[in-house]
């Protein structure tokens, strides 16, 4: 057991935790952030990703020890209170989900790759996304979404 701190959402944290236990158990289960879900448990599906100093991380197999000191962002630190970002409102707006579970992994996703590539072209979605996998079909939603929330961000221009 060791002290672990870092940001969650803003806020400072300091846990005593097995600096190897993954990420993703800490979150939910220490700290409350279900959002990020477990799926694969191999970094292959996407589903439990967040954001570490705004880079897209697979917290399923990522030990806790690696985010002491940095920047961590879940999908419920996306919104500023009450207003969903960009991302989340696309997401809505183009009924980026089906069943929902893939969804605070995608949103995350689309978020780290605005972040690096403001204005992506249509096959630069597809492929930045291509690694977060949705089994309801919702695809062309999703990269609608991503396209949608660029053009946003950019103040309508692209």
């Amino acid at each position: 057991m060791k002290p672990i701190a870092f940001t969650l959402n803003g806020v400072a944290k300091t846990l005593t935790v097995d600096e190897d236990r993954t990420l993703l158990w800490v979150l939910r289960d220490d700290l409350g952030m279900t959002g990020t879900k477990f799926g694969c448990g191999a970094s292959f599906c996407g589903a439990c990703t967040v954001l570490v100093d705004g880079k897209e991380v697979r917290t399923c197999v990522t030990p806790v020890s690696r985010v002491a000191g940095k920047k961590v962002v879940t999908v419920e630190g996306l919104a500023q209170g009450d207003k969903l970002s960009p991302v989340q409102e696309a997401f809505v707006e183009h009924v980026g989900y089906q069943c929902g579970y893939c969804t605070s992994g995608m949103v995350i996703g689309a978020t780290a790759l605005l972040n690096e590539n403001p204005k992506p072209t249509r096959d630069q979605i597809v492929q930045g996304m291509e690694r977060h996998l949705c089994r309801c079909a919702a695809h062309q939603r999703i990269v609608d979404a991503v396209e949608s929330a660029a053009k946003k961000m950019a103040g309508g221009r692209k």
